[in-house]
């Protein structure tokens, strides 16, 4: 079951991704650092700026992110049936886990010990996503430009309630703007 580029078998896609799926807590966001070392420190399957610009992609396609990010790399690594095997693969431990912790979650969700298990996971959560986010910084913000469109999309996002769609919309356009601005002044 080889994929078609040469860059894993469709297998691997497919348990790569489960292994994520399976390890991430707390939504796609939570699933970046996991990304970053399994699907480019390990695999080689994508760039730090390729993941950025599928992640960012994923943020603003209809979908959940992390299927939405699986789906483009294993697509990039074996075409159709590579992006196929990968989306699989994230889903299918939380289509099982979920199906067995929804007979069970009614009966326990009172429970102090599960209230604080949860607790404690999200604060977990938010330090591996704040880890990513500024990893992800130091790739992304590497000079005034991408620094004054960073500032711009945070305060964006910090003072106003839209959609991620028009922050990355947005970003694209003054990203165009402003190299060009650059080009015309040098």
């Amino acid at each position: 079951m080889e994929n078609k580029k040469g860059s894993g078998s469709l297998w691997s896609l497919f348990w790569t991704f489960a292994k994520m799926g399976v390890m991430t807590f707390g939504g796609g966001m939570a699933m970046l650092p996991i990304l970053q070392r399994e699907v480019v420190d390990n695999k080689g399957w994508a760039t730090e700026e390729e993941l950025t610009d599928y992640y960012a992609i994923g943020q603003c396609t209809p979908g959940i992110i992390a299927v939405n990010t699986a789906t483009f790399i294993g697509q990039k690594c074996g075409g159709m049936m590579g992006g196929i095997m990968a989306t699989l693969g994230v889903v299918f431990p939380s289509v099982v886990i979920i199906s067995i912790l929804a007979g069970l979650i009614s009966n326990f969700a009172d429970l102090a010990w599960v209230k604080n298990a949860f607790a404690g996971i999200q604060v977990c959560v938010c330090v591996l996503i704040f880890n990513a986010v500024m990893k992800l910084l130091k790739k992304s913000v590497v000079d005034k430009r991408t620094a004054v469109i960073f500032l711009l999309v945070l305060a964006g996002g910090l003072f106003l309630k839209l959609s991620p769609v028009w922050f990355v919309i947005s970003a694209a356009l003054a990203g165009i703007l402003l190299k060009n601005l650059e080009a015309k002044q040098a």
